[in-house]
């Protein structure tokens, strides 16, 4: 049971923290809520960093999770630029970087990740970038545009979600674009190679020009700036600015410390956390990116990086938090702005997992849905151009019913009809 004089802390100002401390109120706890991020800036969400707020279609204001005012509207006491640097479990305390400890009865870990670094020569230049915060984009966003009216060039290592995105920002500036990945096409551990070919047409269309199958080992500069890259293939590239975008690392530092149990890098990191998101100490919680959750649909431990999994998960915590029963089983799901080009993509299928790809709908036109198959159960299925049917997308994945993949495939069947 949960008293008003309980004190339940929260660790990371991202979505899932401040979604957790919203959560906590509306469901009716009347204790003390205290959330602590390293950052100066209020929660925000994530995705407008390399979607709209970054193409310059959005304002800055229209990323964060919640008004300034609703936090002490709603007495949620905030420390916003005050890293934790400890959490000591048995007196039960977390200790920020001033020095000042604050005691909790329940804590949520929602740390989030960071981006992971290139460990090449020329990392220290001035034009070398990563986007994680929402100070990367501020900065990242004046530089396309100076890159754009320059016709300067931006070199993005990695062709994942992260680099496609600032790749579609960039050419939309009109900066030159040269994507450098070491897999044989973009995207290619989340969408196989039957799929990740359209990414590459949609961007080469545009202008981007990709250089697969290798890997920068250089980045070269004069006077703090940067002027090429080079690639383990004997390439240069020109090149003004450098996005790295090989991935996030998730923040288990704090946790490690505490001795709490992890999961290793091997098998995705994170803190390792059962279906209602409790770690290996009872009274200690995790949520969003940094949470290895054993999820019972899918009957395996799963880290996912994405919005939705902020958007739900903090929720979730929160109510675990208050002693509510949970079970942490949403469908893990994702979008993509490209261009003219929009994605939703629902499911689990790593690469190796699925022995099939079903597509309904024209590819060639790029308005598809795609199904990703192990024995003929939908693991995954992402639609592109084609809207409202993540619902029944995710109630095929849940059904776990065989399908006839010749239904799948025909845009006359109704999919609430298969299963």
């Amino acid at each position: 049971m949960v008293d008003a004089d309980q004190t339940f802390v929260i660790v990371g100002g991202g979505l899932a923290g401040a979604k957790a401390a919203q959560t906590l109120r509306s469901e009716g706890y009347n204790g003390r809520v205290i959330l602590i991020g390293d950052e100066r800036d209020h929660p925000y969400e994530r995705p407008p960093l390399s979607k709209g707020y970054l193409s310059g279609k959005e304002e800055r204001d229209t990323v964060f999770v919640h008004e300034p005012a609703w936090y002490a509207a709603n007495d949620i006491e905030l420390h916003l630029g005050q890293p934790v640097t400890a959490v000591d479990r048995e007196a039960r305390t977390v200790r920020l970087g001033d020095g000042t400890a604050i005691r909790y009865d329940r804590l949520l870990l929602a740390t989030g990740a960071e981006p992971r670094r290139l460990d090449i020569p020329g990392t220290a230049l001035a034009g070398v970038h990563h986007l994680r915060r929402l100070a990367h984009a501020d900065r990242l966003r004046q530089v396309l545009a100076g890159l754009g009216r320059d016709n300067g060039h931006l070199v993005i290592a990695g062709a994942g979600w992260i680099g496609l995105e600032v790749a579609a920002a960039a050419r939309g500036y009109g900066a030159e674009v040269t994507v450098v990945e070491s897999e044989p096409a973009p995207l290619h551990h989340v969408l196989g190679p039957e799929l990740g070919q359209l990414f590459a047409d949609l961007h080469t269309e545009h202008g981007v020009r990709f250089h697969f199958g290798a890997r920068l080992t250089e980045i070269v500069g004069q006077d703090g700036m940067v002027l090429a890259v080079r690639t383990d293939d004997g390439e240069e590239h020109p090149a003004h600015a450098v996005l790295a975008a090989i991935g996030a690392a998730p923040r288990t530092a704090l946790a490690e410390a505490a001795g709490l149990a992890l999961v290793d890098r091997a098998h995705g990191g994170g803190i390792a956390v059962d279906e209602s998101l409790r770690t290996s100490d009872p009274e200690i919680f995790a949520a969003g990116d940094v949470a290895a959750a054993h999820h019972p649909l899918l009957h395996t431990r799963l880290r996912v990086e994405h919005w939705a999994n902020a958007l739900n998960g903090g929720p979730a915590a929160a109510r675990a938090m208050l002693g509510r029963t949970v079970s942490y089983d949403r469908v893990p799901y994702f979008f993509s702005d490209q261009y003219d080009l929009g994605m939703e993509y629902s499911g689990w299928a790593p690469p190796g997992s699925y022995d099939q790809v079903v597509l309904r709908g024209d590819a060639g036109k790029r308005q598809f849905i795609a199904f990703w198959l192990k024995d003929r159960k939908v693991l995954a299925g992402m639609n592109v151009n084609v809207w409202d049917v993540t619902e029944r997308i995710q109630r095929l994945i849940r059904s776990g019913a065989r399908l006839d993949p010749d239904a799948l495939a025909d845009p006359s069947v109704p999919l609430e009809s298969l299963a």
